[in-house]
């Protein structure tokens, strides 16, 4: 467990620099997408992925939901290792 994070198996880093100051400096969209956010995503790791999916829909709104799918995908893994393969949001169900 890591402090306030509680169990998880996703990486955890020290933070570097402004956390606040790298929030600041999101465009409104992507900050409100942030405040919104189930993970604890840092600045710079979802403007990075931000970019790349603004990059390859040239649509706030379809990059916007392809981070949607990119966190569901990263909670879907972390649950299967966490609660087990039988979890509703594991990404891999359990086999009867």
């Amino acid at each position: 467990m890591a402090g306030n994070l509680g169990q998880t198996s996703l990486k955890c880093r020290r933070r570097s620099g402004n956390p606040m100051r790298d929030f600041d400096q999101l465009p409104p969209e992507l900050r409100a997408w942030l405040s919104r956010a189930v993970l604890p995503w840092r600045p710079q790791s979802v403007r990075r992925a931000f970019d790349r999916a603004l990059r390859q829909t040239r649509n706030v709104e379809r990059a916007l939901e392809a981070l949607d799918r990119l966190e569901a995908r990263q909670i879907a893994r972390d649950t299967g290792k966490v609660w087990g393969l039988g979890h509703p949001h594991s990404a891999v169900p359990l086999r009867r």
